[in-house]
């Protein structure tokens, strides 16, 4: 039995802890994928297919280098969670944080896949002045999964909330 007033840290603590640093990366990404899911797909269909290229390249330019620290410190921090809960026993909490870890690993294959090739494309096109002849298809691909990208970031910060109340 620990002393009152000490100060005990435990592995259920330190699972806690992992969430909550997990839960701040996330939300970066999450707000970042709601951002464009709702504001930037709508305002971009209205843009030229110069405007378009040079705008979407530009904003992927500086996503793809920033975005990166947030997102892999709310993943890494998801997974050490799990497993800290899980060394403690506490299987809701590590159940949940498990479930954002796998959510996350989801978000992160679709943009590999799907997300990253494009962002390159555009990236490189708008870095040269280029205006792809494809842009206007590149987008569409690129829009067609930034809302379930942004359901997958949620329903992610959903569950480390929930590691934190469980």
């Amino acid at each position: 039995m620990t002393p009152q007033g000490s100060f005990d840290v435990t592995t259920v603590q330190f699972a806690q802890l992992a969430a909550l640093i997990a839960i701040m990366g996330t939300a970066v990404v999450y707000g970042t994928d709601v951002f464009c899911a709702l504001v930037l797909r709508p305002a971009f269909a209205h843009l030229d297919d110069r405007a378009l290229g040079a705008v979407a390249g530009f904003v992927h330019r500086y996503g793809d280098r920033r975005m990166p620290i947030p997102g892999a410190v709310g993943l890494v921090a998801a997974a050490a969670s799990f497993v800290l809960a899980a060394l403690a026993g506490h299987w809701a909490q590590a159940i949940t944080a498990g479930v954002a870890v796998a959510l996350l690993l989801v978000w992160l294959l679709l943009y590999i896949r799907v997300s990253a090739p494009i962002n390159r494309r555009l990236t490189a096109a708008a870095e040269n002045g280029q205006l792809l002849p494809d842009v206007r298809v590149l987008q569409a691909d690129w829009d067609r999964i930034i809302t379930a990208r942004a359901i997958l970031q949620g329903l992610a910060l959903a569950a480390l909330c929930l590691t934190l109340i469980l």
